[in-house]
């Protein structure tokens, strides 16, 4: 009995039926996309909250000027994932994702831990991108005269009395904004690939313009006394400043690269995805990083560190320019910025959801596709509504706690099953070959692993916690309907 449960848990997908099944074209998602939109849909997840927000925290924090180091860092543990995401997707162009790779080179127990882990990824992550949304948002109307009762733009489980609110400040209700932004963009992806696609081109186009214009009108005023020392001395606390400082700044500033993996979920709705979808990833992650870098430079030029660490970053550092609509400009593309973001993580979300359940992991309900619009609405629905009422319920810290260790580790398992495809079948055509192979690979799990070691240890016990609820679902649902004819 202990065998054949054994055999169960460990059974794997193959990756010939995977391959023939994308060739037969029987998958029913509308293909909708060639490599210019994967690429803007990778920069549009990948330039949201991080750019805008994080680059202040983690230099006042940790890092000081040495975050553009911590980038750097971050975004070449990034690379070496990217180029493994970038074989596997061009080699099994489905919407499952690491969900899928898991599952033909380590077996269906390992998918599924991987698949519910990336919830924290995807629906974790909408969440608090959304609340960031909300900030600035509220921002922009005070800045009209605009004044939302802090009841309906402040969590109800936020502690009313954080960042020096005075005692018996008003309790918050929910986050109206941040709920709305996720219903308004869930109605948009239910309406269809194609538009969802026509609007995130567009809103990526604003919010890189409005990043080359902090970047462009920045550097004319940067004072070159703020980077020195580059990177400040330890403060004696792990994490601030110093070397340690920069590491723990890479794995905060981690979550700003959260997205360009979104660009593997859209493989099945590629024209042409083994040549687009390779294309989207390792392009879309140079471009950010290159932003990245120079806004971290430009900001801590401007500004000393010590003041980075304020909710709205970019506009303090455009009002040091002296040029004041900058600021507004910033804080709409910020706006603009964290929209696709959001748009972006619901999207890859429902993407997991519906290879797992199309594998009988999930409710048949989550594979179930719109007659007409060809999108899984139902899934789309149910995934908004929750990752809404997060956003209005939940504060930003406690969502924003295990989006970025969830993600490494569904990151160093991509790497891993690439090494195991590659030994399982050397026989496949591989349209898109990561170089370096195995140096490489191993190169990005042990590049997660440092990260996820930087962060702290209450991250790791929640990240324990939600795996064994997922197993207990596993063992409940998924082992007794999961679909084994492989």
């Amino acid at each position: 009995m202990f065998q054949a449960a054994s055999k169960s848990y460990l059974s794997r997908k193959s990756v010939h039926k995977i391959i023939d099944d994308h060739a037969a074209g029987g998958d029913g998602l509308k293909r909708a996309m060639g490599w210019a939109s994967l690429m803007s849909l990778g920069v549009g997840g990948i330039i949201g909250a991080g750019i805008f927000v994080l680059t202040g925290t983690a230099a006042a924090n940790y890092a000081g000027p040495g975050v553009m180091i911590s980038f750097i860092l971050s975004g070449l543990a990034c690379a070496f994932v990217a180029l493994c995401y970038a074989e596997l997707a061009s080699l099994i162009p489905v919407s499952g994702s690491t969900y899928t790779y898991t599952y033909v080179t380590l077996g269906e127990i390992f998918a599924w831990i991987i698949g519910w882990n990336l919830v924290l990824e995807y629906a974790a992550g909408a969440a608090t991108v959304a609340v960031g949304w909300g900030g600035y948002f509220n921002r922009v109307m005070q800045g009209l005269g605009i004044h939302v009762p802090p009841e309906l733009t402040t969590a109800f489980f936020a502690d009313p009395t954080a960042h020096g609110a005075p005692p018996g400040a008003v309790h918050g209700l929910f986050n109206v904004p941040a709920a709305g932004i996720v219903l308004l963009l869930t109605a948009l992806l239910v309406r269809g690939t194609s538009e969802s696609t026509l609007f995130n081109n567009v809103i990526v186009a604003i919010k890189v313009t409005v990043v080359l214009m902090v970047i462009v009108f920045g550097a004319a005023h940067i004072d070159h006394a703020n980077w020195s020392p580059l990177i400040p001395e330890n403060t004696g606390e792990f994490g601030a400043y110093g070397w340690s400082g920069v590491v723990r700044g890479a794995s905060v500033v981690f979550f700003a690269y959260i997205g360009f993996d979104s660009v593997s979920t859209a493989a099945q709705e590629a024209h042409n995805p083994q040549r687009d979808v390779p294309i989207g990833i390792i392009g879309s992650l140079i471009i950010c990083t290159i932003l990245y870098v120079a806004v971290a430079a430009v900001a801590t030029g401007v500004v000393n560190y010590k003041e980075l660490g304020v909710p709205d970053p970019m506009a303090l550092v455009m009002d040091r320019t002296g040029v004041s609509w900058l600021a507004w400009a910033v804080k709409l593309g910020a706006l603009a910025g964290l929209t696709t973001a959001i748009l972006v993580l619901l999207y890859g979300q429902t993407r997991i959801f519906f290879a797992m359940a199309h594998d009988g992991l999930l409710p048949p309900i989550f594979a179930k596709l719109h007659p007409a619009w060809r999108t899984p609405a139902v899934s789309q629905i149910l995934v908004g509504v929750v990752v809404a009422l997060a956003a209005g319920l939940l504060p930003l810290d406690i969502l924003g706690e295990m989006v970025s260790i969830g993600t490494l580790a569904a990151f160093a398992l991509v790497c891993l099953s690439l090494l195991r495809l590659r030994r399982m079948h050397p026989e496949l055509r591989r349209p898109f070959r990561a170089p370096g192979t195995p140096w490489l690979p191993i190169a990005g799990i042990l590049s997660c692993f440092a990260l996820m070691v930087a962060l702290p240890l209450d991250t790791w016990l929640r990240l324990l916690i939600w795996t064994v609820i997922g197993v207990a679902i596993y063992l409940f649902y998924g082992i007794k309907h999961a679909k084994r004819l492989h």
